[in-house]
């Protein structure tokens, strides 16, 4: 039985939400190289020093942008940590976990109805079967919490 919090209630979407930054991570650098390559390009062909010039800037702000959105999650955990306020504890944990890694242990132990205290525990015989990369970063997890 799954506490009755937000967070476990929405173990699902905050799993979605999950993969949805794990593609935005894949594709946003392959995007990146791709739009930097065309507009390089374009400017070249043109011969516009003026052009190359801005093609260049353009290009360069993209990678501080690309660069931004692996370091989403250390920001948030920094700001909430100047807070005061952990998130990887408590009923934020689940919010937390599931959309960091959406394929660990712990988040489909979440989805498939497990106790918050369950989750982690390697004690506790569970009914999902885990490989050994998930339980490795599910105790190095808890090891961080500590």
């Amino acid at each position: 039985m799954i506490d009755a919090t937000f967070c476990g209630e929405t173990a699902g979407i905050w799993r979605f939400i999950g993969f949805i930054i794990h593609i935005i991570r894949i594709a946003i650098p392959i995007i990146i190289i791709l739009l930097g390559t065309i507009d390089l390009g374009k400017a070249v062909i043109a011969g516009d020093d003026d052009k190359i010039k801005a093609a260049r800037k353009s290009f360069i702000m993209r990678i501080v942008y690309g660069v931004a959105i692996f370091f989403v999650f250390p920001i948030v955990e920094t700001i909430f940590g100047l807070l005061g306020a952990d998130i990887t504890t408590g009923n934020a944990k689940v919010c937390y976990v599931c959309a960091r890694r959406p394929n660990s242990n712990a988040c489909t132990k979440y989805i498939d109805g497990s106790s918050y205290y369950e989750i982690g525990d390697d004690s506790k015989t569970s009914t999902t079967t885990t490989t050994t990369t998930d339980t490795r970063i599910d105790r190095n997890y808890n090891r961080q919490e500590a």
